[in-house]
This record gives structure tokens, sequence and C-alpha cells, in this order.
């Protein structure tokens, strides 16, 4: 319909100049829309856990990547550097990444944005991808915030459809019987927005400060000795 039918979806960082995988213009539909492709040619990548053992296949993991494009360190910064490079010189992107049977790779988010709820591993992307299945939805970000019981709940911030209208009780409802009931944000916020960088990315963290304020002092409380 837009005349684009080359359009191709590409995965990468600016450590890495910067594309590290591609979907290609002849990948069946589902690849070219649901995943990032597959790794370059010349490039290497694995996905491992915590303790950086090789995971299988469409088990998530922390996505690694090595080659030509991989950036020689941070200016003037060696900690920074062997922070994210390690001496395979595999540098550890951060992004919670599988890879199906086709080796085609699926970001599901960041590390840094995982929620540990009572033990549970919760990526926030993919609650918020159901949450936008909901009529009146039109953004969502989730987070997670601090919890005496569970160690960390789930707060979603809901930015609505011009005109449309939903409860807190309606955003769960939706939920129920359709993720995992740990899955389902604790909280729900209506807002008109979040705070961003000047490079658009949505500042979490600052949700979070703010989510702390408004839900109360047992969970500001909470944070200063997290």
């Amino acid at each position: 319909e837009m005349h684009m039918p080359e359009v191709t979806i590409c995965y990468g960082m600016t450590e890495t100049s910067p594309v590290s995988t591609q979907t290609m213009t002849d990948d069946p539909l589902e690849k070219r829309t649901g995943t990032v492709g597959r790794v370059h040619p010349h490039i290497e990548v694995k996905i491992v856990d915590g303790d950086g053992r090789i995971l299988p296949r469409d088990t998530p993991g922390e996505l690694c990547t090595r080659g030509y494009s991989v950036m020689l360190g941070y200016w003037e910064n060696a900690e920074a550097t062997a922070g994210a490079i390690d001496p395979a010189r595999y540098m550890h992107t951060g992004d919670i990444a599988s890879m199906d049977g086709d080796a085609y790779l699926n970001i599901s988010g960041r590390i840094k944005d995982m929620v540990i709820r009572g033990g549970e591993n919760v990526y926030p992307r993919e609650i918020e991808e159901f949450l936008y299945t909901h009529p009146a939805v039109k953004d969502v970000q989730v987070i997670g915030v601090p919890d005496e019981r569970y160690g960390e709940e789930l707060c979603g911030w809901v930015i609505l459809n011009d005109g449309a209208e939903a409860t807190e009780q309606q955003i769960k409802d939706h939920c129920k019987g359709q993720i995992a009931h740990y899955k389902i944000p604790r909280y729900v916020m209506f807002v008109d927005g979040w705070p961003m960088t000047v490079s658009g990315k949505v500042q979490k963290y600052k949700m979070r400060e703010t989510s702390i304020e408004k839900l109360g002092p047992e969970h500001a409380a909470k944070i200063v000795t997290a």
C-alpha cells in the first residue's frame, strides 16, 4: 500500500557500527515483521545466561555479538570498555533476545528493565505488547516498583486513545486468563505521556521514581535500601 516493498528491519547499537542482524526482503512476512532477522556475514552472535553459558534455541538471554564491526572501546574509559566487552571480544548488548530454530532473532527487552517478581523474571515488553490489544490503549509502558512481599511489582503507565475511557480494573480484567497472573500489572496509572531523552528514548528510571512517589512512602522507603 505504501509502495515500500523492500523495507527491512535491522538490529544493532552504536557500539557495533551499528547493525548486527537484519531481515531480508524475501523472508516470510512473519519473520520480516516479528523478528530482527539473522546475523550479518562475518559477525558472530550468541545468547547467554547470567553466568555466560550459551543458551538453547528459543530461550531468552543476553545477546552478545563479536566481529569486525564491534568498537575497540569507549574513548579513554577502560572501565566502561571492560564492562561491555569481555576478554573474548564479545560485546554484551544488555538486550534480552532469543533465537528460533531458523536462526532468526527476537528482542524481548532490556536486562536493566527486567522485573523480578517473586523469583519470576518478567519482561515488560511482552506485557506492553499484550496491553496494546486493549481497544482503549493508545500507548503503554511497564516498569517494576519495589514491593515488600514480592521484591518488585508491575506498574503500567497507560495513554488512552482520544475519547476512550478505561479503569484500572478494566485493564486488569483484560489480562485475566490471557497472560500469566504474575504478569498482570498490580498498578495501572493513566497518563498523558512519559519522560523522554532528547533522542526519543523512554526514561523508565524516572517513571519508576514518579511511581514510587505516587504509590506512597512504603515504596519510597524500600527503594532507598534496594
